[in-house]
């Protein structure tokens, strides 16, 4: 009984802090129509943005909780380290799921991945004030408005599947969406930077039916041409590209995606989330929001809009706010072929309230209010439920 009141109590104060931002937000500028979303801070976005984000279930497929490795694993160590304040930017963003995957491999890839999650549930175990793990289609549509923090499970690599029925050892442990490679190969196929793309081996299609069983997405987001195009192919169910961008508008980068791909994901019924990588967005400089965007609409034009999400690929402040011994040993850890530059995030896109940013940005390259719903968030959660759904017992 205790139990209940205390929860019911918790849930009057989450009522009362929604309103209360409620009403910050709708706090009128005396100039230029705007509105200031955030105390402390003159940036302004248009009333159209503001309740474009308020009312959409906001998903970013790929946003790690902080680049800022040794704070991370401090807070990981001992969750109550994370405090309210460490948790306001996440509340302030706009976001209501972050899909916090990283890139786990090697030789002992199956006891990592066991402690990557085991962290990660326990961490959400002592903040249930603040998160849920989303685990169904019933969670994607609760978050909004529970007011909390929704997180999405999953890994930017599926070395640690030893053999098929790992698949459900780790949904069992909440893991909802796994990327087939990171950039190299491994047993399932072949990684965007390897030296040549075999494609899907025998192993990773007995891997990918055990997913499409068990209702676990798969990613393809770093995978090779041809490893990403058998994907698609063998999937019973749609596939994502959790975050990348359009090879067409970045000649020969490896970790964009072809025009030929991304109408496969259509054909599959997935989704593909947008980064804000400055080498993925473009070549050479200026590299700008509007080139982002530029990928936004290159897909609308491909395949519609209802296959656009965003995987901003970052934390919410970027790779260039990292310390800068680690910024230069992430660096270090991947091929040439990634073309770093002196930056790596675009500006407006490398904050925590960059959500109002592409918002605004959508807005100005003319989309609807129902389109830039389902570029928020609404289009991935439209194919996890797909996914997710459990069969019929007949079919189990």
């Amino acid at each position: 009984m205790n139990e209940e009141k205390s929860r019911m109590t918790r849930r009057k104060a989450l009522k009362n802090i929604a309103a209360a931002g409620a009403a910050i937000i709708a706090a009128p500028m005396i100039n230029r129509g705007g509105f200031r979303v955030f105390a402390g801070s003159a940036t302004e976005y248009s009333a159209r943005a503001i309740e474009l984000v308020n009312r959409s279930t906001v998903i970013d497929m790929l946003c790690v909780l902080t680049l800022d490795f040794p704070k991370g694993n401090k807070w990981m160590a001992d969750p109550e380290s994370f405090t309210d304040e460490d948790f306001k930017p996440f509340r302030e963003s706009g976001i209501n799921v972050m899909h916090p995957a990283i890139g786990l491999g090697g030789g002992n890839a199956y006891e990592t991945a066991l402690s990557f999650f085991a962290m990660w549930n326990g961490f959400i175990a002592n903040h249930d004030d603040k998160l849920i793990r989303i685990d169904s289609p019933g969670d994607l549509n609760r978050v909004k408005r529970s007011g909390m923090l929704g997180v999405l499970l999953g890994l930017q690599n599926s070395q640690h599947f030893r053999r098929p029925s790992d698949v459900d050892t780790f949904h069992a442990l909440g893991q909802r969406v796994s990327q087939l490679t990171y950039n190299s190969r491994n047993l399932i196929g072949n990684g965007a930077t390897e030296r040549t793309d075999g494609g899907i081996s025998d192993f990773g299609l007995a891997v990918i039916e055990r997913m499409n069983k068990v209702g676990m997405a798969i990613d393809v987001s770093h995978c090779g041409d041809k490893t990403t195009l058998d994907a698609f192919e063998l999937s019973k169910k749609p596939v994502l590209i959790t975050h990348s961008n359009c090879r067409a508008l970045v000649e020969g980068h490896p970790r964009t995606k072809t025009d030929e791909a991304v109408k496969a994901l259509a054909k599959s019924g997935g989704v593909m989330g947008i980064t804000g990588v400055r080498m993925f967005v473009k070549v050479d400089e200026p590299t700008t929001i509007e080139h982002c965007l530029d990928h936004f609409d290159h897909v609308r034009h491909l395949i519609g809009s209802e296959h656009l999400g965003v995987g901003s690929d970052i934390d919410l402040y970027g790779y260039d706010k990292m310390p800068p011994e680690l910024n230069k040993q992430l660096r270090a850890g991947y091929k040439g072929s990634y073309g770093f530059r002196e930056k790596i995030d675009i500006e407006g896109l490398d904050h925590p309230k960059r959500m109002y940013d592409l918002t605004e940005g959508l807005i100005r390259r003319k989309y609807s209010d129902d389109e830039i719903e389902g570029v928020l968030g609404g289009n991935f959660k439209r194919v996890l439920s797909e996914i997710w759904q459990k069969p019929a017992s007949s079919e189990q």
